[in-house]
Order: C-alpha cells, then structure tokens, then sequence
C-alpha cells in the first residue's frame, strides 16, 4: 500500500460522510488529476510524489463542488469535454437520448444527415453525433454566452469540422434550415420555477439557465422546442427532446397528430423512469 493509496482511503471516508454518491470514484478520480495520472496507474504514485493538492481537491468536493469542476472535464459516451463554472455538466441520462439519435440518424437512407441541437450547452450531444455518425453535418445553437464559450472550446477540439455553433435563441433559429433537417434534439431548461434540485452539485453549481424552465410548469422552452422542430424538420425528420421524469405525459401531449407529428412516443432511460419524447415529423 503506497501512501496515496492510504491518503485515498481516508478522502473515501470523508466524502462518503459528506454524502457523496460516489465516494471512493471521486476521490480516485482527484487523486489521478492531481498527480497526472490514469486511475489505473495511481499505486505507481511515488511516496515522495504525493501531491497536497489532493486534498485540496477533496475538501472542494467535501463541499459538494461537482467533481468535472475540480477536474475540469466530463465524460460523455466517448468523449472527454471541458466543463466548468457557466455550462451545465451533461449526465449520464443524456447520453440515452444521445444514443437514441444516433441510432436513427443511422437508420436513415441519407448520406449527411442534417442534425440541430437546440440548447447545446458544452456541446455533448451534437460532438456525440458528430463522432459517432459517419458525414453527420451538426448545427448546435447556444444563446448563453457562458455556455457558448465552453461548447466553442470543445467543438475546436472535438468538431472534426462538422459541428457548427450559433449564438441564437432556441426558439428562432436557424430560418435558413427550414424544411431540411433530419432530426432536431435537445435538452432544454425544464424544471418548474420554485422547485428546488435534490442535489447540490446541480442546485448550487449548474447555471440556472440551463435548469429552469419558464411558464408555471416550467415547459415553455420545450414548448418552443416543438415549434422550432416543425419549422426545422423536413416531413419524415424525427424529434428527441429530454424531459424531468414527472413531465413525461405533459411533454408528450405537446407533440399531437394535429400539428403534423406521427408516432410521438414517451421513452425511458436505463433506470426505467420516463426521460424524452419522440416523434416524427409528418409522412415521407
């Protein structure tokens, strides 16, 4: 046992006693940034490399400060993006919704699917798509300006040429596209004005902006989200948008057969609970 490894076991301790929910990866996950070095390689840490830093690290995380804002990076199905104060940090929720687009844009008989991510925050969703579908030409739109910088550093590092961003309003953008995208995709603001997130990494630290809704069920912004699809999306694309787990009927009855939407669906994520809404825009 190398003294890293004694020091992490005590920074477990701690942060389970905080309450972290996942104590003994968080402080693995500190120790390997401090250090520079993979999780599986920290018992090669040298007694005398042992940095201080550590716990510094750990007394931010004691405090409930999001581990990808010690770190300064978040994992997002294959990709590893730069996140901090101003964006919100994408969870693993998302990468379902992710999953399912890039799933269908697969499917599609197209050769460069057209792609738009409403709200794209750091950017997740549309690199996800950008890598993982071969062609993929992907419009993210940001308003935020804190928001827009970190998705423009990621894309710079991760775009591969074929996302482009948009400081637009998610309820106007992108006119020049109308008619001719293949799927639309967001994950919008939506919690209700006065409720109040559980967890204090996303009440306390993620930008209010992206978490809450405007209108007294706090589902305007999805609201403008399926405007937008059905000004956006030529007659065959296809919607995704994320939804808290109690709004799944509410965000669903927003997509109705009399606005030109087909096959609208209430999906689930890997827990079972009731997390985006699909649909298709008209009949090919």
């Amino acid at each position: 046992m190398t003294f890293l490894l004694d020091e992490i076991a005590l920074a477990t301790a701690r942060l389970a006693e905080a309450g972290v929910p996942s104590p003994r990866t968080d402080a693995e996950e500190i120790a390997a940034f401090v250090h520079g070095v993979r999780r599986s390689a920290l018992h090669t840490v040298k007694d005398a490399d042992f940095d201080a830093l550590f716990w510094e690290g750990v007394a931010r995380r004691e405090a409930r400060e999001p581990l990808q804002h010690i770190t300064g990076h978040a994992y997002f199905r294959y990709l590893e993006l730069a996140v901090g104060p101003g964006v919100f940090v994408p969870r693993p929720e998302t990468e379902v919704v992710a999953g399912w687009a890039i799933e269908r844009l697969r499917e599609m008989d197209v050769a460069e699917p057209l792609v738009v991510d409403l709200g794209t925050g750091s950017g997740a969703i549309a690199l996800s798509i950008a890598q993982e579908v071969a062609l993929a030409q992907v419009h993210a739109v940001e308003v935020d300006p804190d928001a827009y910088g970190w998705a423009k550093r990621n894309i710079a590092e991760h775009g591969q040429g074929r996302v482009h961003l948009h400081p637009e309003d998610l309820a106007d953008a992108l006119p020049e596209l109308n008619g001719k995208v293949d799927l639309v995709i967001s994950n919008p603001p939506y919690i209700p004005p006065g409720a109040v997130p559980r967890d204090p990494e996303v009440r306390d630290y993620d930008p209010s902006r992206a978490l809450y809704g405007s209108g007294a069920d706090g589902l305007n912004e999805v609201r403008a989200v399926e405007r937008t699809a059905r000004r956006l999306l030529r007659r065959g694309g296809l919607v995704a948008v994320e939804h808290a787990d109690e709004q799944g009927q509410s965000v669903y009855r927003l997509f109705p057969e009399d606005k030109g939407w087909r096959d609208a669906r209430l999906r689930q994520d890997l827990t079972r609970r009731d997390r985006f809404v699909t649909a298709k825009f008209g009949q090919e």
